[in-house]
């Protein structure tokens, strides 16, 4: 390796330089939910009623459709990237890990293509549903 200098010793095993993109797109993800949820919470309040022909034909428009179509999207991808980090740093196992994590990314992915789908549905039938 080395002949027990500093740096030697720590040869190879210095910063990859990809950790800090992971952080920032997991911050960037939580502050576009944060906007998103509120604009949801908001926007499900001033709804003057809460049965379902009126929330299908709420979310059948358009203005509506799109952020919440974008919601779902930026909410199952801060999912997945939150559970990787504690799947990584809690699963010690590399089969495990790696298995754990396919099991993720299927489960985010289908939950985020069910969200869009019913989304779309009643965005393309008009809330006649």
């Amino acid at each position: 390796m080395g002949s027990g200098t500093g740096i030697g010793r720590v040869r190879g095993l210095g910063s990859a330089k990809s950790g800090t993109h992971h952080w920032i797109v997991q911050r960037v993800t939580a502050v576009g939910n944060a906007l998103l949820v509120t604009w949801l919470i908001a926007s499900l309040a001033m709804l003057p009623a809460h049965d379902h022909a009126a929330i299908t034909g709420w979310l059948a428009q358009p203005i509506v459709a799109v952020p919440m179509m974008l919601m779902l999207v930026s909410v199952f991808y801060h999912i997945r990237l939150g559970l990787q980090v504690l799947i990584e740093d809690y699963v010690h196992d590399d089969g495990l890990k790696f298995a754990v994590l396919i099991l993720l990314n299927f489960f985010v992915i289908g939950c985020a293509a069910t969200g869009l789908f019913s989304v779309a549905k009643i965005a393309f039938a008009g809330g006649a549903l």
